[in-house]
């Protein structure tokens, strides 16, 4: 198949999954302008660098996966480096029909009215899902099981106040403030104060992720894979300032390896499409609703039998139910 039908195939698949939205589509040469920067990109940085398979460390077992951790787990890490024979293929390029579900989710994300912050106020987020955890038991043996990671959570959007949590129905204080927040703990203002441009916005996550997942490393993840967790993560943190959410949409665009799956169930058992990155055996997918492309939630899937259960298992499943902006902790919108 010529490059050029592979184009044509992608974009009727796209069609296909996403019916017509109330908002704008996301023009034909905007599309193909965000898919031609990536591909430049990629051809620059294959001219100027090469990659290397790293050493697979072994699993750390009796790991509590969350949502990040179990997207990252036991994965191989691709590096910048010296050449190697044994090297991996690069990934392609993100797929047309991935670019063009992200453009529409980003555009639907811009649509969004802004809501006024203020000081003292707090982002809600409430989640049903679960989590795996994979311990050894007394006879030596390996068991899988289920922690439920449903929870209602407040976070003060300029870090000031401690974050409250409810589960099942009892509240906890999380220790600690927030402060300005960082991309593995993010405030309303942290969110608010990243770059709007999605080049530099993937920068700046991936230029994080590259600190503790890069070459020289004990990660196992990679960097591209971490950036993709990371956008995934911030994406599902509640209330978001619109023109950073239109962002990070934007921003997932540009990792190469992205694709769609035209039919996901999220944690909440509502069906919709998937924008995906598949990493050693596992399957990371953000999860949208057909007709809005709002974002249900996330999950990961197995695409091959491990530890962790047969192809098909769903190891990590987090639905988002409601978000906004509140006056107090313990309120809801």
């Amino acid at each position: 198949m010529s490059l050029e039908q592979r184009e044509k195939f992608e974009r009727e698949r796209a069609s296909r999954v996403l019916p017509a939205t109330p908002y704008p589509e996301p023009a034909p040469e905007r599309v193909e302008a965000r898919r031609e920067h990536l591909l430049s990109e990629v051809d620059r940085q294959t001219r100027s660098r090469s990659v290397r398979l790293a050493p697979r460390p072994s699993r750390r077992w009796g790991l509590l996966l969350g949502t990040a951790v179990a997207a990252g787990a036991t994965v191989v890490v691709l590096s910048v480096g010296s050449g190697s024979p044994d090297a991996p293929p690069a990934m392609p390029p993100a797929s047309a029909a991935s670019v063009q579900l992200l453009e529409r989710a980003a555009l639907a994300a811009a649509a969004t009215p802004q809501t006024e912050v203020r000081g003292g106020q707090y982002t809600y987020v409430k989640t049903v899902g679960h989590t795996s955890v994979l311990s050894e038991t007394k006879a030596g043996a390996m068991e899988l099981s289920r922690e439920d990671e449903g929870m209602e959570q407040w976070t003060s959007v300029d870090g000031s106040e401690q974050t409250l949590q409810r589960k099942g129905g009892i509240d906890h204080v999380v220790p600690g403030t927030p402060g300005r927040g960082n991309l593995n703990s993010p405030t309303y203002n942290f969110l608010a104060a990243l770059p709007v441009d999605p080049d530099a916005l993937l920068k700046r996550i991936r230029d994080d992720a590259e600190k503790n997942h890069g070459a020289g490393s004990e990660s196992t993840t990679g960097p591209d894979q971490e950036a993709f967790v990371t956008i995934g993560d911030l994406l599902r943190n509640g209330a978001t300032p619109p023109e950073t959410t239109a962002a990070l949409y934007r921003a997932g665009a540009l990792i190469s390896g992205v694709d769609v799956v035209s039919d996901a169930v999220d944690a909440a058992g509502r069906h919709g499409v998937a924008v995906t990155r598949t990493h050693d055996g596992e399957r990371t997918e953000w999860i949208f609703d057909k007709s809005t492309a709002r974002l249900l939630g996330e999950r990961t899937v197995l695409v091959e039998d491990t530890a962790w259960g047969k192809a098909g298992t769903v190891v990590t499943s987090v639905a988002l139910i409601d978000s906004g902006i509140v006056n107090e902790a313990g309120q809801t919108p």
